[in-house]
């Protein structure tokens, strides 16, 4: 018999390696997601009643150098608000001159920024305990006896 799972939720990192707080976020991101595969992996391998109660935190890990496009910006700031617009976009007032800047020069873009798409939230630089507490806020899936 078969069984459908849920797709995974998609985190998206806009990062840029020359950026040291990028660099971080995406070691801290790929750590985490190499641990809950590896968690995943272990209660699929076996059959282990208080593993079967486990809950992990699997998603599939994106990442990307390029700038948001303008639809993803202009979602990213729908789930910050669109008075952060200065905080991804250099010198943006909101979220129409956040794109329009973004746009016209792609480097006025301040990485980096992570997105969980599946649940509309954003963290923008390496704040670990903010992208921690997204990763924990995905929905778990658990193991089934």
């Amino acid at each position: 018999m078969f069984r459908f799972h849920k797709s995974l939720d998609v985190i998206t990192l806009f990062h840029k390696p020359s950026v040291p707080a990028s660099i971080r976020v995406l070691t801290l991101l790929k750590q985490v997601s190499a641990q809950a595969s590896e968690t995943a992996t272990e209660d699929q391998a076996t059959d282990h009643k208080h593993q079967n109660k486990l809950q992990r935190t699997e998603f599939e890990l994106n990442i990307t150098e390029d700038p948001p496009t303008g639809d993803q910006m202009r979602t990213i700031l729908e789930y910050m608000g669109a008075h952060n617009a200065g905080r991804l976009v250099e010198g943006a007032k909101d979220s129409g001159d956040a794109i329009k800047k973004l746009r016209e020069n792609p480097t006025t873009f301040k990485p980096p920024v992570t997105v969980d798409w599946n649940n509309g939230r954003a963290v923008v630089g390496d704040h670990e305990s903010e992208i921690m507490k997204m990763i924990a806020q995905l929905p778990k899936e658990t193991g089934s006896g």
